[in-house]
């Protein structure tokens, strides 16, 4: 059985920093940029909520899809071409007024692109970092080494933009460091997947008659699963209050980016841990510590107020090692129940559904968290509202939801 050397780590690895260069983007500077050139913030809102829903109702699609084609590389070719075209076009609106193009179908467009190139490349991607590796030890590996590439992709997208644009003497110089920052990302992506190019691959044959969502006909998977969406809820919830909890309740808007680097730099670094806590503990055991771990820390940020900043950092430093888990250890027990269950036929279709249960993890918890504080009486932007129920929802109501996720994966533990 043929072993996954260090040359093939590497190569397999690097796709995922492009791949997380343009997830920030979208999430992060595009309402901005748009709403900048004139357009409705309601109707902005409006746009990507449907986009983002769509998108993920036909990742499970995606996933049958990339197992029918005849090697991964070739979906992801497929799907870096329209990503890239997507990003080229989103980030760049200033050609949609060159050639006389209303913003409107020139951002659902590029919207459109970009969500079905990124789905149908992370599906296929994740696919093929299940199939590549022959054994447990090698598969979580792969894994976190490709997640810790992603991280330090955040990174770079986070910091790139806003240096791209020094020294501009524009309005709105976010606007042109984007539209640089594309060019970078094209460059990044190229080169990527040429990385990639005749990368070994461990594709089993199609399998024709398999049903669209015949996977969750797998039991040990759905409960797998069930982990999964609780955890990452849990996860998804202080990442959608974070500036809000930074800048109304520690009132420390300035340290925002200082927080955001030392968290996700965090869990790059923790990654060879949570490998060799795999290997003496087991996967699901070590995934367990890395709850108890964000669990202790966002406890413990229940009691701050104005002027905690350290011990805000030392929260986002640990709860950052606690996301090296959570990135690292579930992918690789899905590659572990696929490969015992003798199911290679349908990697794509398994990591379809879990593409979906991600991207519904972050619509669920905006759903959740931002009309609940709201109902509670906090108003963005004014400290004197109640921002004990801001602190509640990002404190305590993941530490909840992270509890019950850790009582179902020891629940299910043995299955793993």
């Amino acid at each position: 059985m043929q072993t996954v050397s260090k040359r093939e780590l590497v190569r397999y690895s690097l796709f995922a920093a492009p791949l997380a260069m343009a997830a920030l983007p979208i999430y992060v500077h595009v309402p901005k940029l748009y709403a900048e050139l004139g357009l409705s913030l309601s109707s902005l809102g409006l746009l990507l909520l449907v986009l983002r829903f769509s998108d993920a109702l036909v990742d499970p699609l995606l996933g049958r899809w990339s197992d029918r084609l005849a090697s991964r590389f070739s979906a992801i070719a497929i799907a870096c071409v329209v990503l890239l075209l997507g990003m080229l076009g989103l980030l760049n609106p200033a050609v949609a007024s060159a050639l006389s193009i209303s913003l409107w179908p020139w951002l659902t467009l590029s919207l459109i692109l970009v969500y079905f190139g990124f789905s149908l490349a992370t599906i296929a991607y994740s696919a093929w970092g299940a199939e590549l590796p022959p054994d447990s030890a090698a598969r979580t590996r792969l894994t976190a080494s490709r997640e810790a590439v992603g991280l330090l992709g955040v990174l770079v997208a986070a910091a790139l933009p806003t240096l791209l644009a020094s020294g501009s003497t524009q309005s709105a110089p976010i606007g042109l460091g984007l539209a640089r920052f594309s060019w970078l990302f094209a460059i990044a992506l190229t080169a990527t997947l040429f990385a990639l190019w005749r990368l070994r691959e461990a594709k089993a044959a199609t399998v024709e008659s398999q049903a669209l969502l015949g996977v969750l006909k797998d039991k040990r998977f759905v409960a797998l699963l069930a982990v999964f969406a609780l955890n990452g809820i849990a996860s998804a919830i202080p990442a959608t209050l974070l500036l809000f909890f930074v800048d109304d309740v520690l009132r420390a808007k300035d340290w925002e980016p200082i927080f955001l680097v030392s968290y996700f730099l965090a869990g790059a670094l923790a990654m060879p841990l949570w490998v060799m806590l795999a290997a003496r503990l087991g996967k699901a055991a070590a995934w367990g510590l890395g709850m108890v771990l964000a669990v202790l820390a966002f406890s413990w940020a229940a009691s701050f107020g104005v002027g905690d900043h350290i011990g805000f950092l030392v929260v986002c430093i640990a709860s950052g090692i606690a996301l090296g888990a959570d990135l690292a250890l579930p992918p690789a027990l899905l590659a572990d129940a696929i490969d015992e269950r003798n199911a290679r036929d349908q990697t794509g279709s398994y990591f379809g559904v879990w593409t979906f249960a991600t991207k519904a993890n972050l619509a669920l918890a905006a759903g959740l968290a931002l009309p609940m504080v709201s109902a509670f009486g906090y108003r963005s932007g004014e400290p004197a509202s109640n921002v004990a129920a801001l602190t509640l929802a990002y404190t305590v109501l993941p530490c909840v939801l992270k509890l019950a996720a850790l009582a179902l994966l020891w629940k299910i533990h043995r299955r793993f």
